[in-house]
Parts: structure tokens; sequence; C-alpha cells
């Protein structure tokens, strides 16, 4: 047991170091490379307001107190099963002084597909306190089948798979496509945890916030999530994304057990010319 646990410690420290080398990697290339035209909401043709090269760096807050960072973005182009992807990567670690309380290493990848904005592969990998998961999900759209590929001699599970489905990471860039009106909500056809459903998202508001990178005019979201989201725990979430054409998110906030967690921007990089702030 003790060295089955150290080989999955050593498994999720390789995924974090390999995620941060990709994600170090991409950014010696052009910022906003490789964005070509795709299908974007309602079946218009569009270039996506994100590209290889784009990236967000987040502090996380518990409450008041710092927790660690995350780093959201897109180092590169990838080949997956005959078709360029957007390679999404998401890494979320602790600091020092929060993991000797709750240990935090969370590495969350999709594939999205460059031309059609559909999910081909997405992946998430968590290491919480003493929580461990591994999903890894493939998105057959051809056969409309979510794969779930087996271990050892389990034989894969395929389940139905929404038409045009994403996955939670992808949602985060393919609502920056959509029209956001005030006192309106949009729906993301989305896929996880076996199970399809049209993810809800209330545009709430509009604000003015300020963060590390900047102060930014801002429209409120709150995705109505039905599973876990990036992280482990359930919870409601607030996004903050700038009133542009870019809709970059700048912070997020979610309620858990005890407290809130949120996500503060403290640097960007962008596929456009940065969005205006102060």
């Amino acid at each position: 047991m003790g060295r089955e646990r150290r080989g999955r410690r050593v498994r999720a420290t390789v995924a974090v170091a390999v995620a941060l080398s990709l994600l170090a990697a991409g950014f010696a290339r052009p910022v906003g490379s490789d964005r070509v035209p795709a299908l974007g909401p309602g079946g218009e043709i569009a270039i996506p307001p994100f590209g290889v090269g784009e990236r967000l760096t987040f502090e996380i807050k518990y409450g008041f107190v710092s927790a660690g960072a995350a780093v959201i973005g897109i180092p590169e182009i990838a080949r997956e099963r005959g078709r360029d992807c957007y390679h999404i990567v998401s890494v979320a670690e602790s600091n020092a002084f929060f993991s000797v309380f709750f240990p935090v290493r969370d590495v969350v990848e999709s594939f999205l597909d460059a031309r059609e904005l559909v999910t081909i592969k997405f992946e998430k990998r968590l290491s919480e306190g003493d929580f461990r998961a591994h999903d890894l999900v493939i998105f057959d759209h051809d056969r409309h089948v979510a794969i779930y590929p087996g271990s050892g001699e389990e034989r894969d599970r395929l389940v139905p798979l929404a038409l045009d489905a994403q996955d939670i990471l992808s949602s985060l860039y393919y609502v920056r496509m959509v029209d956001l009106e005030v006192g309106t909500s949009v729906y993301i056809e989305n896929h996880a945890d076996k199970k399809n459903y049209p993810l809800e998202i209330k545009v709430l508001g509009r604000e003015r916030v300020d963060v590390p990178a900047g102060t930014f005019d801002c429209l409120v979201v709150e995705p109505v999530m039905r599973v876990a989201g990036l992280f482990r725990h359930k919870g409601s979430l607030k996004v903050w994304l700038t009133d542009d054409d870019r809709r970059v998110p700048v912070l997020m906030k979610s309620k858990v057990l005890i407290g809130s967690v949120s996500a503060v921007l403290t640097t960007l990089e962008t596929a456009h010319a940065a969005p205006r702030g102060s």
C-alpha cells in the first residue's frame, strides 16, 4: 500500500512537471500564433480571441490567505485523434505554507478542436490532501460516444455523448466567443462524470474590479455547476470576464463548505493586445 501511494505521488509530480514544462515551452512562441478561423456559436466562422501563447497566472486565496498559484494557458497546437487541437493546460499548486496543512497539485488538460471548437480529449489529475483522482475521457464526435478507457483488464466504457459537447475547462474558453447580455443565460453542452448536461451560464451584471494585473471593466457570470469543476469541491462559482471582445477571466470566486476560494489574475499574456487595464 505504501509503495502504491508513493507511486501515485511520483506520477502526480511528473504530471505537474510535464504540464509546467509545456506551458513554459509554449510561451517561447509568438503570442497568439496558430490562431485559425473556427466554427463558433451559431455556426458562424470566426477567429477565436484566444490562441497559442495565451497564459493567465492567478494567485489562489482561501479567504484572505494566499494558498498557492494557478496557471491556465495554451502552450501548443497538438495533433489528437487526427485533428489539430488547442492544447489547454491548467496547473494549480498550493504554496509551501498551505501545503503543510492541505497540499494541492492539480493538472487539467483539454484538447479543443481548433476548427470545430469541440473537445477531443479531456484529462484531469487531482491531488488534494489525501484525495486522489484521475479521469480520462475521449470525445468521439463521429460516433457520438464518450470513451472512458479501462485500466488493466477492464474494458473501455462507452456512454452517449451530446452533440458538440465541451468539457468543464474548454467551456471557459468557448464562452468567450458567445454573445453575453446582462440578465440572460447562455447554455453550453457539457459532458462530465459520464453525464451530458447543458451548462447554464448566468450573466449577472457588470462590475469594475481591481486585481494585481490591473483594473478591468467586467461582465460577471455564474456557471451553474452540476458536477465538480476544475478542482474537487462543488460549490457556487462566479467569474469576472473582461467586458470586451476578448472576455479574459480576471477573477474567479467559489464558495466551498467552509469559507471561499478565489483566483485573482496576477499576470497575463493574451492572443490579442492585452485588455485595457490601469
